[in-house]
């Protein structure tokens, strides 16, 4: 079904990365381009300089890595007893989130009801236009995405949601009264564009406002945000197998969310990075006393007046071309056309097939079934981040994923009982899900935003997730012909050899972020802060 092309940014997410620190030889290093060849050596400072403050880090927190050490808010899961101090800014980000859900829903509203809104508008057995219908979603996001720096530098995080739920309300408004093909794209194409600026201001929205200590499971509610929305509009759908015209039903659904977002977030706080930015330290100062540690107010306050003081001007694009950012732009971009290559948008249009070959024939059911291992598995991921780190469930997550398709090639490729067969399909289909959910998909939109620099972190997000669109789009438009040409055993194999690939790539050049602020982590990768220490 056309409908794949949209399918993989269902598991986006958007955030996790921990993992063992590597020193590299000097014949290593020789052979990479200069921009990666310095950079393990740069972004090692993470994990080696002391946090920028005036406050000295506890006797045993010399690395501010491990769990329950580190600057900001003593990152890690800490001593006994429960832990609420999450609760505080909860509502805030989970109404952000409501973003993430919108999402979701609007990639699962087209999984049941295509051909009927083909039948009803006038394109049936055309699927060049069904599959417009559904990419045109994409180009949207593409310059959604594109546009969302120059929205969130302006107005600010809570400001900018707000505004963006415009496009997200009357695309879904024009997509649910469309009597014309037309109508139906604009509505799409709107909502695309809402949701490529709400994919990378929610992320970069909770990693501001979320305290250290929490800020990797609070994360992780872009990722829940999404499957919960997936789940509702493949539920939502079912009385669509009897109904021709309900999918107008599900298109005015859409737009609940976003006036929820709206009122929501006038009640919400503002990123105080992003207050402190434009000057406004007190509202700054609110915001922090408001949400985080008393303990933590004076030290994160100074932090963040010593980031805003030591690069106050405005970014432009030509930053990501400069040191460090461009260091920061290169994994980002990376990240993400590694992900969409590992193949996930691929192993979702074929895992319809795959529950087909095993008796369940209902797509919406098998989708379902895809939908809940993926909620399980950032539920999992939400309680591993902030214990384990981001780069040992990113790199765990794509040896799962690269096993998980060798076993699906092994089962196709190899002569087996034909019952075995399907099961070890069966299980590497689920089996790639879960791994997916737990690194791949949540962990890359966190580990962003938090080796980007307060200047340039609305860009370095707005790039990244640009490639991202991209690479959805290209893996979506030739994802059928390389089967068609190489099988789907070759490809599938590709698709590990990229996994594998990529737990390379997040060994060598992505370093821990777990348990510090996002103004340690900049201080230590800024050239001309580290200069001053030395």
């Amino acid at each position: 079904m056309p409908h794949h092309l949209a399918a993989a940014a269902t598991l986006l997410v958007v955030p996790t990365s921990p993992a063992p620190r590597l020193q590299l030889g000097p014949s290593r290093r020789a052979r990479r381009p200069a921009a990666l060849r310095s950079l393990p050596q740069r972004l090692a400072a993470v994990e080696s300089t002391p946090p920028p403050s005036s406050a000295p880090l506890a006797p045993n927190s010399s690395s501010g890595l491990d769990a329950g050490s580190g600057g900001g808010d003593d990152g890690g899961d800490g001593g006994g007893g429960a832990d609420f101090g999450w609760l505080r800014v909860f509502p805030h980000v989970l109404t952000a989130s409501m973003s993430n859900f919108l999402f979701g829903y609007h990639i699962g509203v087209m999984n049941g009801p295509i051909e009927d809104i083909a039948r009803e508008l006038g394109f049936q057995g055309n699927p060049f236009l069904q599959g417009l219908v559904v990419s045109i979603f994409i180009v949207g996001a593409f310059f959604g995405s594109l546009s969302s720096s120059a929205l969130v530098d302006k107005f600010g995080c809570k400001k900018t949601l707000q505004i963006d739920s415009i496009p997200l309300i009357i695309g879904a408004l024009l997509s649910a009264q469309a009597d014309s093909l037309d109508e139906m794209l604009l509505g799409r194409f709107l909502v695309g564009i809402g949701i490529g600026v709400n994919t990378v201001l929610v992320p970069l929205y909770i990693s501001e406002v979320a305290p250290t200590k929490y800020r990797g499971f609070l994360g992780t509610l872009c990722q829940i945000g999404t499957c919960l929305g997936i789940i509702a509009a493949l539920s939502l759908g079912i009385p669509s197998e009897s109904d021709p015209h309900w999918w107008r039903t599900m298109l005015y659904a859409a737009c609940v969310p976003g006036f929820l977002i709206v009122v929501g977030m006038q009640f919400a706080v503002e990123s105080p990075r992003w207050l402190a930015k434009v000057g406004r330290f007190d509202d700054a100062r609110k915001v922090v006393e408001s949400l985080w540690e008393p303990s933590e107010v004076d030290k994160s306050m100074e932090e963040i007046k010593a980031v805003v003081a030591n690069d106050d001007s405005q970014s432009i694009w030509s930053d990501l071309l400069v040191e460090p950012h461009n260091r920061v732009a290169l994994i980002g971009g990376s990240l993400f056309f590694l992900q969409q290559f590992a193949g996930i948008n691929g192993v979702l249009y074929f895992s319809s097939l795959t529950f087909r070959d095993v008796g369940i024939t209902s797509g919406a059911l098998a989708s379902l079934y895809v939908g809940i291992t993926n909620f399980g598995g950032a539920l999992v991921a939400s309680n591993l981040m902030d214990k384990q780190g981001r780069k040992k469930l990113l790199i765990g997550s794509y040896l799962g994923m690269a096993f998980a398709m060798f076993l699906i090639v092994y089962g196709i490729s190899f002569p087996l009982d034909e019952g075995v067969a399907h099961s070890m399909s069966i299980t590497g289909t689920l089996l790639y899900i879960f791994s997916f959910a737990i690194g791949a998909g949540p962990v890359t939109g966190l580990i962003i935003p938090e080796l980007s620099s307060a200047r340039t972190r609305s860009k370095v997000m707005g790039f990244s997730f640009t490639v991202h669109w991209i690479c959805n789009f290209l893996v979506g438009l030739y994802f059928l012909e390389l089967v068609k040409k190489f099988g789907v055993g070759a490809v599938y194999a590709g698709f590990g050899g990229v996994s594998l690939l990529t737990a390379l790539f997040a060994y060598n050049f992505i370093v821990e972020t777990k348990g510090r602020s996002l103004e340690e982590i900049e201080m230590s990768l800024s050239p001309g802060t580290r200069g001053e220490r030395e």
